[in-house]
């Protein structure tokens, strides 16, 4: 799978020297040299993944994965570098070397697509979490982000960034592809899906299921108790500095979006899923 250097002429020179191309997807450049080896990672049993396109929620997603697989205590959480513990497998730090040799069991997040995933996980191997984001809020956090990250070098405005997202053209390649591809595969022994409009719309499933999926044995008061933590997580995570520009907020869209705007979204929305039985809610 060839590598290639990613250029669209009407954009900035210094944004799009950000990504380069792998097997037709634009991924980040850190990503570049290692893809092999990447596909080639070695997975345990007891793995746990946290997969997502950036900005679908993986910060909140980390800290409930946390709570509920380690049993920990959400205040705990709150006071620890969880990035730490659940490090990103394609980041440069702390490298693929480093999160092999992980004592077991790791916690390991990825946003790259399915198929870039490792072979391994592909045969069964290692249980694997995967959430979803509303697009449309999803693409106005990702502006957000990077119009917050000086590394982006990105000044464009919402509608050439809302464009570019429905052409293909940011960091992990396609939303469209990526969550389908994850879609096709949520029958998957090994492989949960979820949405995170969930977290604030049926708390309580989302918990369940993650606690069966991960093999964690409760009876109901258990079961209720992990639910109110993680209620208390996503309060402290709504409400923490981080946040302040409210990126993740269900529902952000609807203050950004103008109607010409959403009308163009829509359109390519039901071109590219209109095959899937894939939904969002958009109403929340």
């Amino acid at each position: 799978m060839a590598e290639s250097e990613a250029d669209t002429p009407s954009t900035p020179i210094e944004f799009e020297s950000k990504y380069f191309e792998f097997d037709g997807v634009r991924l980040p450049p850190f990503c570049r040299g290692k893809m092999e080896e990447i596909a080639n990672f070695s997975l345990r049993s007891s793995d746990i993944w946290i997969v997502t396109y950036p900005k679908s929620g993986t910060s909140l997603l980390q800290e409930v994965v946390y709570l509920v697989s380690q049993g920990a205590d959400p205040d705990e959480i709150g006071l620890m570098n969880i990035d730490e513990q659940l490090p990103v497998l394609e980041y440069p730090q702390p490298g693929l070397d480093i999160i092999q040799e992980l004592t077991s069991p790791r916690l390991i997040k990825s946003h790259l697509p399915y198929r870039f995933l490792p072979t391994a996980m592909h045969n069964g191997e290692a249980k694997v979490i995967y959430m979803a984001r509303n697009p449309k809020d999803l693409v106005v956090s990702y502006y957000q982000f990077h119009r917050s990250l000086r590394t982006m070098s990105y000044r464009g405005t919402f509608q050439e960034f809302s464009r570019r997202f429905m052409n293909d053209k940011l960091g992990y390649g396609s939303w469209f592809e990526h969550v389908q591809e994850f879609w096709e595969h949520r029958m998957d022994f090994n492989v949960l899906f979820l949405k995170y409009e969930d977290m604030y719309k049926d708390l309580g499933t989302l918990v369940e299921q993650l606690a069966r999926f991960l093999g964690v044995s409760c009876d109901k008061a258990q079961l209720e108790g992990m639910v109110e933590s993680c209620n208390q997580l996503i309060e402290q995570c709504c409400n923490s500095e981080a946040l302040s520009i409210c990126r993740g907020r269900v529902g952000l869209w609807k203050d950004v979006f103008t109607v010409s705007m959403n009308d163009k979204f829509d359109a390519v929305y039901r071109q590219k899923m209109g095959k899937s039985d894939l939904t969002f809610d958009f109403c929340l």
